[in-house]
Formats: structure tokens, C-alpha cells, sequence
């Protein structure tokens, strides 16, 4: 059974182990005589992530994915067990780093930026994660190649292991939240219609009169800028959590 949120809520060991041949042995094509079928698992995966950008995750079918790419259903069924199984190797394929990157020789602050600017385009590009529940995660090579990657760059820091660990599940919480929002919003404004700026303008005339009224005075004596959009609360948020770690870093070098 698959959720709502597109995770799924009843996996068997047998299911994972599929996803897993998937993933790191490939798989395949149906063993078939003639000429070679239009239809690849590469191609099935690569619609699948059009449909999810384009629509979202909920609009991802079998029967919807056969009809887009004009091939019955059983078709589908060929290539992989499920939906469960897509959703595997989807992941997997957005979180496959680049391949054509040149080797890295910034330090491990720019590293921890670097991880946290690159999620939050992740999530602006492909809103649908953050409607997939991703806590337990079937490993395929993009995504431990990208968990190596972004280890090796942090190494440099100095801490344990838990410690390195620590940072990447630390850093991707916190922009996690922050990209939850910043889709939200843009979600809020695809289905009404109704801008940001012209969805709190609407409530200025009464805000403005209940702070009049005395009852919150602390958020009367704030500045005009407080709520203005020139403040990039995510740089913010995110150099406070480096200076956090710079001091853990500084005290752990003065441990050793």
C-alpha cells in the first residue's frame, strides 16, 4: 500500500531486495526475440520525474505512466514490480551528483554551504520530495554518491564519524523546513492565484489597527523592514548553524 505522501507503508524484505537489483545491477530489459523494444526502465524513470515536477507526486500511476508513454499497463510491469519501486529508483536518480565535477579544494564551511544552497535547489526543482516520506530510504549508487561526496568534503572538520553524520542530518533538517516553506508558498500562490505581497496586503488595514490597540507591544515597536523580503531568513539561519560549528571545529582542534 502506498501512502499519501507517496512512501510506502507495507514493504517486504523481497520488495526492497528488487528495488536494491534495480539500483545497482540495473534492470535490464525483458528478455525478448525481434527488435529492440522502445520501452527502457532509463526512460520509464525519466518520465515518471516529468510527471511528478510537472503535477506532482500523487499523479505518478502505472496506468498514468503507461498512457503517457503510450504502452499498456502490464507493460510497466515488466520492467519493475511497482509503484514502490519507481519511487526507488526516482530518488535515487535526483540524488546522483554530477558526474563532470571538477575535484573539490574548498574547505569544509564552503562544503557545509555548498550541501545546504544545492538541497534547497533540489526541493525548488522537484517540490514532489517533500511530499515523500524519505526516512528510510532504499540506498542506490546516486544517493550514497552523494553522501560520499559531500563526507569527503567535510572530513577536514575533525569530528567522529556520528559527529560528521551529525552535520549532513543536522544541515538537511534545517533546509528541509526552509524549503517546505519557500514551496508552500509557491504552491499557495499556483493554486489561488493570489501573490505573496497581495495575500498580506489584503490583512494590512486590520493588522495595522490591532496594533494600535496596545495588546502587542512588541510587535508594534517593529521596524518597517521587520517582515521585508530584502532579508534572506535561509542565509541567515544557515551561517548561524556554521558559526555553531566553527566553534565545535576550534574546540575539537584545541582537543587533538
Amino acid at each position: 500500500m502506498t501512502s499519501k505522501n507517496g512512501g510506502d507503508d507495507r514493504r517486504t524484505g523481497s520488495d526492497i531486495t528488487r528495488s536494491l537489483e534495480l539500483l545497482w545491477e540495473g534492470g535490464g530489459r525483458p528478455a525478448t526475440r525481434g527488435p529492440k523494444p522502445a520501452l527502457t526502465l532509463d526512460r520509464i524513470v525519466t518520465e515518471a520525474l516529468r510527471l511528478a515536477d510537472a503535477e506532482g507526486i500523487s499523479a505518478v500511476s502505472m496506468r498514468r505512466l503507461s498512457t503517457e508513454l503510450g504502452t499498456g499497463t502490464m507493460s510497466l510491469y515488466r520492467y519493475l514490480p511497482g509503484k514502490a519501486n519507481l519511487l526507488d529508483l526516482m530518488l535515487d536518480r535526483v540524488y546522483t551528483p554530477p558526474e563532470d565535477e571538477v575535484p573539490w579544494t574548498g574547505g569544509w564551511r564552503e562544503a557545509v554551504e555548498t550541501y545546504a544552497r544545492e538541497t534547497l535547489a533540489l526541493y525548488r526543482r522537484h517540490p514532489w520530495l517533500l511530499h515523500v516520506n524519505q526516512a528510510r530510504p532504499v540506498l542506490g549508487p546516486g544517493a550514497v554518491g552523494g553522501l560520499d561526496r559531500t563526507l569527503s568534503r567535510i572530513k577536514p572538520m575533525g569530528l567522529t564519524d556520528p559527529e560528521l553524520i551529525g552535520v549532513i542530518v543536522m544541515v538537511e533538517g534545517y533546509v528541509t523546513g526552509a524549503a517546505r516553506t519557500q514551496v508552500h508558498e509557491m504552491e499557495a500562490e499556483q493554486r489561488t492565484g493570489l501573490s505573496d505581497q497581495a495575500f498580506w496586503e489584503a490583512q494590512t488595514p486590520t493588522l495595522e489597527k490591532v496594533m494600535k490597540s496596545g495588546r502587542y507591544p512588541s510587535l508594534a515597536t517593529l521596524s518597517e523592514d521587520a517582515f521585508g523580503t530584502d532579508f534572506d531568513h535561509f542565509e541567515f539561519g544557515l551561517q548561524r548553524l556554521l558559526d555553531g560549528l566553527d566553534v565545535l571545529v576550534a574546540r575539537r582542534g584545541q582537543e587533538a
